[in-house]
């Protein structure tokens, strides 16, 4: 072992590394991790490893168990291995790989000089770990086909009947499998089964497949194999080779750790790493199994696996998520043996926790209604300052200028408001934040469809913001830009992918609880011409309206796109209330 696991800064989030040196809340694993270094188990040595497969990109589960295992190694001085579990070349593709390197780092997380590793670099050892089992009768070649494989297994209830090919004598496996690795062998031909024991109660523990034939190259060892080893043959010795002494996965693998114990003791192996499960994270409103989010990819419900509804650690930073706010929930959360379905809206709040002390403030009118102050006068223009984030001085003031054409939200100015609406209307005065207070004069309409086209105001000079009479009260306020003098682009309003909680339990099938409303595409808002020197992955609050994100991937220096993040408040609480 040769490099503590470490932690680079975020340079978008400079108080990311606060929150990793925030006393870690204790749990079960910490508990056994302490007893082992209490009692000296393992020389007083914390080695743990984090294993995606490269089939697809990460999501927010895995976030978690980066969190989790990268954190460990961080917290108790150890190592964390970065290790691709890259046995099934039919599934697994570069452009995975880097993405997966690209989110940990993401993250805040590095494995240091020497320690990415692969499954495919124990290819070798795992071969011969494999004949090793054939000389000890512990395993054998299988020619029954992949049906009459599930057949002979039996089920949750039933016992499973020995193969007819369980009894080949040692030399006819050694024999056999050595064919199987030239190549003389057909696809699902031929097996290596452990032989341990068909009735048992464990169903994983029913001889199961250890390596298979598949004639196709793989990403890392090109054509030099034909035959792979299975996950739960790979792993434990994987584990082993590397000298891990916590294997930390998710609870569906509890049943699969009877066999992980088997294949490290009948090879007696020099060290036997302890496996301990852990809940996966559930996350509502959305689908976390990577077979969905791969049929969501692949058949363009969605745009990529990047999308910004998606619960991938990529779709969430392209959508505005910061690793702080991602470390933070996985953090809150916390670390247990139950499953539990956590709700999104708190992760929505930690990223609005982060984003509330880190995104500067600006303007951003989304759907734009004109609004002429017919007594200002017409070429002049005013510049209003207003800070950039106002518990941070430190980062200065912005200009905001002020025309006599304005534009304003068209849900800012309603004709007819219900009661308590103290946005304008006529004969209405409001105060334009950081300007003036405006009064209501008159509107233009389109005489076809009675929309009004624009708002005429008259502005009372002696009210700008920070003049004696600025602090003349008026009932509401409200954000503005000018016509001429912002800036055009496009906005996207992402939102829950789902508009059911438990997509997978409402009923029919779960792309039929898509939320059509989960992407909304502004092509006229405008924002503050500062923006203009915006850069992909800077984050803003734009006032009233919640917190926007640079896009990564669409933005260009003619034309920015800017995706919602998340909105000042959780608008869904109040639909839950109301059961809509």
């Amino acid at each position: 072992m040769t490099e503590a696991a470490t932690m680079t800064p975020n340079t978008a989030n400079t108080d990311s590394v606060d929150n990793i040196e925030k006393k870690p809340a204790p749990n079960f694993i910490r508990h056994i991790i302490n007893e082992d270094i209490r009692t000296n188990k393992h020389n007083g040595k914390v080695a743990t490893r984090f294993p995606p497969e490269p089939n697809g990109y990460l999501h927010i589960g895995h976030a978690k168990s980066i969190c989790l295992n990268f954190g460990l190694a961080l917290e108790y001085n150890g190592i964390c291995y970065m290790r691709f579990d890259d046995t099934n070349p039919s599934k697994e593709e570069m452009e995975y790989v880097e993405s997966i390197k690209r989110d940990v780092h993401w993250l805040g997380f590095d494995w240091g000089e020497g320690n990415l590793r692969h499954s495919s670099d124990y290819f070798d050892q795992l071969y011969d770990y494999a004949v090793q089992l054939i000389k000890l009768g512990k395993a054998y070649v299988c020619s029954l086909s992949p049906e009459e494989i599930r057949a002979y297994r039996g089920t949750l209830t039933e016992v499973g009947k020995d193969s007819p090919y369980r009894n080949r004598s040692i030399e006819e496996n050694l024999a056999l499998f050595e064919k199987m690795r030239c190549g003389e062998f057909e696809e699902g031909q031929q097996v290596l089964r452990a032989k341990i024991n068909m009735q048992s109660p464990n169903i994983n523990m029913r001889d199961p497949v250890i390596y298979r034939i598949k004639k196709m190259s793989h990403h890392m060892t090109g054509d030099k194999w034909c035959i792979y080893p299975m996950y739960d043959y790979t792993h434990c010795l994987s584990d082993m080779l590397e000298g891990i002494t916590h294997s930390i996965c998710t609870l569906e693998f509890e049943d699969h750790r009877p066999l992980y114990d088997w294949v490290l003791d009948e090879l007696q192996t020099p060290c036997h790493p302890q496996q301990i499960e852990f809940a996966r994270l559930s996350l509502n409103y959305t689908v976390m199994s990577k077979r969905k989010l791969n049929e969501l990819v692949m058949n363009n419900y969605v745009n990529g696996w990047s999308d910004p509804r998606l619960p991938t650690i990529s779709g969430l930073r392209r959508r505005g998520y910061t690793p702080a706010a991602i470390r933070d929930f996985c953090e809150r959360i916390g670390v247990t043996k139950s499953d539990t379905c956590i709700d999104m809206a708190l992760l929505e709040t930690c990223v609005r926790e982060d984003l509330n002390n880190t995104a500067p403030r600006a303007f951003c009118v989304q759907r734009p209604l004109k609004l002429i102050i017919d007594n200002y006068p017409e070429g002049q223009v005013e510049y209003m300052e207003a800070p950039w984030l106002a518990e941070k001085p430190a980062l200065g003031t912005r200009k905001i200028p002020f025309t006599r054409e304005l534009i304003i939200e068209q849900e800012d100015f309603m004709e007819n408001p219900p009661k308590g609406y103290f946005r304008l209307q006529p004969n209405g005065e409001v105060r334009l934040r950081y300007g003036y207070i405006v009064k209501c004069v008159s509107v233009d309409k389109d005489p076809t469809t009675g929309e009004v086209l624009a708002v005429h105001c008259t502005y009372d000079p002696e009210t700008r913001h920070g003049m004696p009479q600025s602090n003349r009260k008026v009932k509401g306020t409200i954000h503005w830009l000018s016509a001429t003098q912002s800036l055009p682009v496009e906005i996207r309003l992402y939102d829950r992918l789902f508009n059911v909680a438990d997509p997978d339990g409402a009923g029919g099938d779960y792309k039929d609880h898509l939320n059509p409303e989960s992407m909304v595409i502004l092509t006229n808002s405008r924002v503050e011409p500062d923006l203009a020197t915006a850069k992909p992955e800077d984050h803003y609050q734009f006032e009233r309206l919640g917190y926007f994100c640079v896009d990564e991937y669409d933005s260009k220096p003619t034309q920015l796109v800017l995706n919602r993040t998340v909105t000042l408040r959780d608008t869904w609480a109040k639909v839950e209330k109301k059961g809509g």
